[in-house]
Formats: C-alpha cells, sequence, structure tokens
C-alpha cells in the first residue's frame, strides 16, 4: 500500500468521524460541508437529498423532531467495521455498521454504504446511503417511522 492511500484512508476515517460528531451535536451545516457541492444523503425511505443546503435543511427537520418527542433531545450514533476501497487518489467507497443510542437507550441501528471523492485537497461525501437494519420498540426512530406512514 502506497502512502497516499494511508493518507487518502484516515482522512475518510476522520470524515466519518465528524459526520457522526456533528451529526449528534447538532451542527448540521457543518455536516452538509462533509459532502461535495453535488452531493447526496440517501435516507433509508429512499428520498435523496442533493446539495449541502438540501441536506441541511433535511438535518434541521430531523434535530426538531427529535427535540420535539424526546425529553433531553440527545443522540450518539456509533460507527464500526469501516470498510474502505480506495482505488484512486481522488475517488473511494466505503461501508459500515452504525448503532444509535438516545436517552430511551438503544433506537435504531443500520448501515452506511457511501462514496467519497476528494476536491481541492480535501475528502468530501459524494453519495451516503443510509440503510436502517432495525429499530427497538418505542424508540423514537419507530415513533417517527408510525407517524410518517400514517
Amino acid at each position: 500500500m502506497d502512502l497516499w492511500e494511508l493518507v487518502a484512508r484516515e482522512e475518510i476515517r476522520q470524515l466519518i468521524a465528524r459526520y457522526a460528531h456533528c451529526a449528534d451535536t447538532g451542527r448540521f451545516g457543518d455536516v452538509a460541508a462533509l459532502f461535495a457541492d453535488d452531493g447526496v444523503l440517501e435516507t433509508p425511505d429512499g428520498t435523496s437529498h442533493r446539495g449541502c443546503d438540501a441536506i441541511a435543511t433535511f438535518l434541521g427537520g430531523t434535530k426538531v423532531d427529535l427535540s420535539a418527542t424526546t425529553a433531553r433531545g440527545w443522540i450518539r450514533h456509533h460507527v464500526s467495521s469501516l470498510q474502505l476501497t480506495v482505488p484512486t487518489r481522488s475517488d473511494a467507497s466505503g461501508v459500515a455498521y452504525f448503532f444509535v443510542i438516545t436517552e430511551r437507550g438503544p433506537d435504531h441501528w443500520g448501515r452506511y454504504r457511501d462514496r467519497y471523492v476528494s476536491r481541492a485537497g480535501r475528502w468530501l461525501f459524494a453519495h451516503r446511503r443510509v440503510r436502517l437494519d432495525g429499530f427497538a420498540p418505542g424508540s423514537w426512530i419507530a415513533e417517527r417511522r408510525g407517524r410518517d406512514s400514517a
């Protein structure tokens, strides 16, 4: 493995960690800035949010919903089993598992499937596909999914 690939892998790991930490602290403008200008966040319902403004707007709505339906409004994303493929200096892909906790305890879990691009020396999300594998009964996401399907 060449040095450039090791550096790329570490920068992508930091990108993924920044996403989780910024999302968990409600800094959705900062989350959106982790995407390329034409980047896409694809949510579990199959909806695609393209571009930083659309992503920030969507995430802001999630924050309002979480704050309105939980007493303390905090959330923590735990990301694991990251597997990266870095074929070039400017394109990469990855998969990982996530597990989310709120004040109620375990909430939901699933997988990320990502494509990354390096632009102006900075790795960004080109596409983040979020897939939900499950959720706990009585969890925030269970209640939200129930409202969305009603």
